[in-house]
């Protein structure tokens, strides 16, 4: 079903069709039938959903709009914005989820009686799940906080809707209900928040669903576990692995408390308890002590209530300064961890050296509160430009006898692209780094990788917790060997890539073939056309956009959702749609089975009507990339479907895919030796500075 008020924009059509803005913008110009404009602005109007499919269908352009793409149309034109739309869809999802039957009979009817009845079938599941207080009406909630302060007030996360606030939402409902049937409930509430995470990117911080793995692993095993930060819920469902748990989130934002709560709700069958409120200055859960607090806090707050709470008994180890929230955060999960409990924040390296809260530190370590400090790798989580550190805590039964902090750096461990982090090798030296150091006797050294420091050893002046500062380096013979290998190994690959140029070019009279494009041989049957998804299964390694344009491996992850996600296998050519270059890469065995990551374009040929070395040659052509591209203020984008083929015989592509598989080949021997030669001429620098290598 399909509400006739829904409205999207030239960039939401251009997705409908799979075309580039530039193709909307001149649909519009060319042609007088095209629909006119329902709201928006002059700059960036808005149009009718129902007649631009109409339209989009009588010109061929489009069989049918998808289910999925219709309810995520209806869901981000919603007249009161896409977070309530997103918050009604959770809601009507977990009713589904929990009781089917239910739905059915409330659905069956008009959109008023649905928006009558809706209510009142939400409150017998919020109830259970969430809590008494979420049974409240979101209407009552409103005139019942009028005269509180914000900053001060604590609210359920998740309130029972109105029949007048559910009413604009009811079209939307009866396709997020078809969806589900289709999908089921849980993967089609990840599918629609996965989308409109991925259309805001600069308004919500994620934390990668890899580093929310490792955290929760440092932590174990837990019965009661709490965010104080939850944002979209990535650690509570990392930590959430049994039904007998009882999840606690807040988060300062109404609509992500709301959101990351029904996200769990849907995810396991623990308890879960979110509120809203500004967790430092309105804690809503004083009582509580957990098993573990794990928590990504936000950086860098100044007005994150210093003035307000000077005497507050949560300053256990010493009152912050104003510059120092970040250990204000730390404190407030020790205050909300049972004795012996663990917790693991997320945090800027300067936490770790700053001089104001060097005497918070100090007392963290004398009282064995804080048991790691884990350095990781440069693109790990945003900011992605710093290497973001982890604290792992304790909170002390009782004084240590001998106390020692593990320092652990695996800042080598970083991948070449954002977010790129080397997640296997990170896992597996910090976890083997954590137990080791938790079993009984003496923790071994690691040379450059992990140390286990005593306590008295890091409390001078400074109380600097950095783990690079304390790390032995690796050994001197070993970084020798190490050069000596590497340089072999140039030495090696210079000679492969030297046998592996190009022979000279012949010169030809410029060719002038039939040309096809990438759309009619989709349209054709010749090959299949797949866009990169939004949300995939947890660990699949994920082909970027950025490796596709350096030939690295598989290095990114997509947010985590039970989404199907594009997997890629030995012979797809897959091209990036933004940045503006030239590229191509056909899949080899290496990197078949990896997912499709976002900005890129699959095509499959079909090996009977096209070789893909010769399509993904010719697709690499810089006057074929260009006539296919549409160029706007801040970026290129490619419209792959715009590409063009030479009509050739099958044995003449395989004549011209085996020299453009012999040129991939000499491009590849070239950025390895240039991988190589900058390792060789970094750890040269480091060794004559170090004095592990002679100058002569």
């Amino acid at each position: 079903m399909q509400d006739n008020a829904t409205e999207v924009t030239a960039a939401g059509i251009a997705r409908l069709a799979g075309v580039g803005r530039a193709a909307v913008s001149n649909w519009r110009r060319r042609h007088a039938d095209f629909p006119r404009p329902v709201g928006g602005t002059e700059t960036s109007p808005s149009f009718a959903l129902a007649e631009v499919e109409s339209w989009l269908r009588k010109q061929g352009k489009l069989a049918e709009v998808p289910l999925r793409e219709r309810v995520w149309q209806q869901l981000s034109g919603h007249p009161d914005g896409p977070v309530t739309a997103l918050i009604h869809a959770g809601c009507v999802l977990l009713l589904i989820h929990d009781r089917p039957p239910v739905w059915l009979e409330v659905s069956a009817g008009s959109d008023e009686r649905l928006a009558e009845m809706l209510p009142g079938a939400l409150r017998e599941v919020f109830t259970p799940r969430f809590g008494a207080e979420s049974a409240t009406s979101s209407a009552s909630v409103k005139s019942s906080s009028s005269t509180v302060n914000t900053l001060e007030s604590v609210q359920p996360a998740v309130h029972t809707p109105t029949g007048p606030e559910l009413l604009p939402s009811a079209p939307l409902l009866r396709g997020v209900a078809e969806l589900a049937a289709e999908l089921g409930a849980r993967q089609t509430f990840e599918f629609l928040l996965g989308r409109h995470l991925d259309a805001n990117p600069r308004q919500y911080t994620l934390t990668p669903a890899d580093l929310a793995g490792l955290m929760a692993d440092l932590a174990g095993p837990a019965r009661t576990v709490l965010d104080p930060a939850c944002g979209t819920g990535a650690l509570l469902r990392a930590a959430a692995t049994r039904p007998d748990q009882q999840l606690y989130a807040q988060d300062s934002a109404p609509e992500l408390a709301a959101l990351t709560t029904l996200r769990l709700a849907l995810h396991t069958w623990s308890t879960v308890r979110g509120a809203t409120g500004d967790t430092l200055r309105a804690d809503a859960h004083p009582h509580l002590r957990a098993d573990v607090v794990l928590c990504h806090p936000p950086f860098n707050e100044r007005n994150w209530g210093h003035d307000e709470l000077a005497y507050d008994p949560r300053w256990e180890y010493g009152f912050p300064a104003r510059t120092e929230s970040e250990l204000a955060w730390v404190q407030h999960a020790l205050a909300r961890l049972k004795d012996g409990g663990a917790g693991v924040l997320l945090m800027p390296p300067a936490a770790a050296s700053r001089r104001s809260g060097r005497r918070i530190r100090a007392d963290l370590l004398r009282r064995g509160a804080l048991r790691a400090v884990i350095a990781l790798p440069v693109g790990a989580a945003p900011p992605y430009n710093i290497p973001l550190h982890l604290w792992v805590l304790r909170r002390p039964e009782r004084a240590p006898a001998q106390p020692e902090v593990l320092l652990v750096d695996v800042g080598q461990f970083a991948g070449e692209g954002r977010g790129g982090a080397d997640w296997r090798t990170v896992r597996e030296a910090v976890l083997d780094a954590w137990q080791a150091f938790g079993r009984p006797g003496r923790f071994t050294e690691r040379p450059g990788l992990a140390r286990a420091v005593p306590v008295i050893d890091l409390l001078d002046d400074d109380v600097d917790l950095a783990p690079a500062r304390h790390l032995p380096p690796p050994s001197a013979a070993d970084g020798a060997e190490q050069l000596t290998a590497v340089r072999e190994l140039l030495g090696e690959t210079l000679r492969l890539t030297a046998d592996l140029a190009p022979p000279r070019a012949d010169t030809a009279h410029p060719a002038r073939w039939p040309l096809i494009t990438i759309g009619e041989l989709a349209r054709g049957g010749a090959l299949m056309l797949r866009t990169g998804g939004s949300g995939g299964h947890a660990r699949v390694p994920v082909l970027t956009d950025h490796d596709v344009l350096s030939g690295a491996a598989p290095s990114g992850t997509l947010p985590e959702s039970d989404e199907e996600a594009v997997l890629t296998e030995v012979g797809d050519v897959v091209v990036p749609v933004l940045g503006g270059g030239s590229m191509a890469r056909v899949i080899d065995a290496a990197t078949g089975g990896a997912a499709l990551g976002r900005n890129l374009v699959l095509l499959r040929p079909d090996p009977a009507a096209l070789d893909p070395w010769f399509l993904a040659g010719f697709l690499r052509g810089t006057a074929n990339n260009r006539q296919a591209s549409s160029y706007a203020s801040t970026a290129t984008r490619l419209d792959v479907r715009r590409l063009q083929l030479p009509r050739l015989p099958l044995d003449e592509q395989r004549r011209y895919g085996e020299r453009f598989r012999t040129l991939d080949e000499f491009e590849r021997a070239l950025r390895h030796a240039g991988r190589l030669g900058e390792q060789l001429v970094r750890g040269m620098y480091d060794g004559l500075t170090d004095g592990t290598v002679a100058p002569d």
